[in-house]
């Protein structure tokens, strides 16, 4: 058995395979597919659905200066809903949206006084036509 540059037994004679640091797509045997994931990307959204996630962002963020309740909780447990999905999606459908509209109003004394739940809902209402 042959040794490699590092002192260890190369095992290529008996049929071995060792494979590291790879910054390509490797295949081994027959009929193999390569296929290419990009990670970081996101998909594609429009400028509403961008809107809409930026003022989430920022809503969310404005949730953590308040007092907790009920309604805040699942208000932001809606919001981080939305998020992940135009995040993962492109864009939150419309039954997301509809969620959304109703934990606003559901949080609504909170959301009434901070200018990024005016936000949300103004986006919320583009997105669904009303």
């Amino acid at each position: 058995m042959a040794e490699t540059g590092n002192g260890t037994p190369d095992d290529r004679g008996r049929g071995g395979i060792h494979v590291t640091n790879t910054g390509g797509s490797v295949t081994i045997g027959d009929h193999n597919t390569v296929t290419h994931t990009v990670h970081g990307t996101q998909p594609p959204r429009d400028a509403d659905q961008e809107a809409l996630l930026q003022a989430i962002r920022r809503l969310r963020a404005d949730l953590g200066g308040i007092v907790p309740s009920e309604q805040t909780a699942a208000l932001d447990a809606e919001l981080a809903d939305a998020e992940d999905e135009i995040e993962g999606t492109g864009r939150a459908d419309a039954g997301r949206l509809t969620r959304l509209r109703q934990a606003l109003t559901d949080a609504g004394a909170v959301t009434g006084i901070l200018a990024s739940g005016v936000t949300v809902g103004q986006a919320v209402g583009t997105l669904l036509g009303g």
